[in-house]
């Protein structure tokens, strides 16, 4: 096998968790106002609702459309929430969104590390809007950034995973996956790229420092 000189990292879910649903319910309630209060039980059923939101999607977009351009990326998730959170708070709980996406404690150090080794980093995302602005706000830096919007194309498609080679300037042999769904991310097998997949976790931490070990 030759020596890992580059590395691609699916984003969410695997750099960054979605936040907590409860605080993600209250900042979308504070920002559509008073109109937007709910029982207990409201509360509680949507929270559930937002903790596997982009499972839900799967439901109606199973090819990932949404991850294509911002306004269907909208309309699905609209499309998930109708019938679950009145209108004025479905439309804050979608504005407030990227508020609460988090990196993992690991995350920035992971990224920072590899580049001090001088292994090359993309960050390889099927995502409906820019999220350059959250890797900024949390610290996640990396030499390339390939998202399904832009490029046209979405995981598990092999064309995807070849815009980040192309990008990174490297070749499948010597490039390691780390994402978190297996039928999007270990997709890059098919081009012959090392996968990793870590499923998705509950709270700060998810195990990042693997791919560190697996670079070694």
């Amino acid at each position: 096998m030759r020596p890992i000189r580059a590395v691609i990292f699916d984003f969410h879910a695997t750099l960054v968790d979605q936040g907590d649903a409860d605080a993600w319910l209250d900042r979308a309630v504070a920002r559509a106002g008073a109109g937007a209060d709910l029982g207990d039980a409201d509360r509680a059923a949507i929270a559930r609702r937002l903790d596997d939101i982009w499972m839900h999607a799967r439901d109606i977009d199973p090819e990932s459309t949404r991850d294509l351009a911002a306004q269907h990326h909208r309309d699905v998730f609209h499309g998930v929430m109708i019938g679950h959170a009145p209108d004025e708070l479905r439309h804050a709980l979608y504005d407030v969104m990227l508020e609460l996406w988090v990196a993992y404690e690991e995350a920035p150090g992971v990224l920072m590390e590899l580049r001090r080794r001088g292994i090359r980093t993309c960050v390889l995302s099927n995502v409906g809007v820019d999220i350059r602005p959250v890797m900024e706000r949390e610290g996640l830096t990396a030499d390339a950034v390939v998202l399904s919007c832009e490029v046209g194309v979405v995981k598990p498609d092999p064309r995807i995973f070849q815009e980040a080679l192309d990008a990174l300037g490297v070749v499948a042999d010597e490039t390691l996956m780390v994402g978190d769904q297996w039928r999007d991310d270990a997709a890059a097998s098919t081009l012959g790229i090392r996968s990793l997949i870590l499923p998705r976790t509950r709270g700060r931490h998810h195990g990042l420092d693997i791919a560190l070990r697996l670079a070694d």
